[in-house]
């Protein structure tokens, strides 16, 4: 009998798995307002218009929006008087803060208060057989972040910025935040990577050129996809009609629905990689 490490990189911490969820996806951001939100919606979509079963948590304690790309009003329900059934739209499973609270409330809690509300969330929501659990991330690098690197088994992370070198910089310390806790970069999306007049069609590079493409070489990562600065997602975002829905067959829909395919792609290497990581026993006649 031989035990015999099928890779060169240590394995990750093992972690019990959410139950009714096979893979979890942090999608992240080193700073706000880069449209981290809107894209992890679309992801979602967009994984969902693939065929796979999709759930999205939005771990924004401090400012959900959920319900408002989702359109979705009123509260869960439960079930056992313990766990609550995630609200469905556009066949995902949604669960957020925002809809056990008034819109108008402010979560001012403390960060062990936000991490132990981030825990009910994932825990007591009974998720129904899910392919991938996409977790729409709080900006920056804090406690929200940390806690779940540290109680749920993360497949892997996507890192949202902008090509302008501010949103770089703090994009960068995302990526060593989840490096450093043991956690799968899966790639990185540029968002607004591109203005297109909606008149005209001309294109302009606003908040520069190329920046996420000269990160990822830095960092040895992946650009998943880019997407342009464009009214139409803005728009479609607020009405509760995210763009994959809105327009699933459009120019726009088809970028999000790339970046599915190049984020599931990931997360099978990841997933083959952790396997392989870990030592296997051979056993042998003597």
């Amino acid at each position: 009998m031989s035990t015999a490490p099928q890779s060169d990189q240590p394995p990750r911490p093992s972690l019990p798995p959410l139950p009714g969820v096979k893979h979890i996806v942090a999608v992240a951001s080193g700073k706000g307002g880069v449209g981290k939100s809107t894209t992890a919606a679309n992801l979602a979509l967009a994984l969902s218009q693939l065929g796979h079963r999709v759930g999205i948590l939005d771990a924004d304690i401090y400012g959900p929006s959920l319900a408002v790309l989702f359109g979705v009003e009123g509260k869960p329900k439960t079930q056992d008087d313990k766990f609550m059934l995630p609200m469905q739209r556009h066949g995902l499973q949604l669960m957020s803060i925002g809809f056990l609270v008034p819109p108008s409330q402010a979560m001012i809690w403390r960060g062990p208060m936000a991490s132990q509300a981030l825990d009910q969330l994932l825990h007591q929501t009974r998720w129904d057989n899910l392919d991938v659990l996409i977790v729409d991330m709080p900006p920056g690098t804090g406690d929200i972040q940390l806690s779940l690197s540290q109680r749920v088994p993360l497949t892997g992370a996507i890192i949202v910025t902008t090509p302008q070198d501010l949103a770089l910089i703090d994009a960068r310390k995302g990526v060593a935040m989840f490096e450093k806790v043991g956690v799968p970069i899966l790639g990185l999306v540029e968002n607004m990577a591109v203005h297109i007049c909606s008149q005209c069609g001309h294109e302009e590079h606003i908040f520069g050129q190329l920046g996420a493409q000269r990160l990822a070489k830095d960092i040895g990562a992946r650009v998943l996809g880019a997407l342009p600065l464009d009214i139409r997602i803005r728009e479609q975002a607020d009405s509760g009609q995210p763009t994959v829905v809105a327009d699933p067959k459009g120019p726009l829909s088809a970028h999000y629905l790339d970046i599915a395919r190049a984020v599931w792609a990931r997360v099978g290497e990841v997933s083959a990689d952790h396997k392989r990581a870990f030592p296997t026993i051979k056993i042998s006649k003597t």
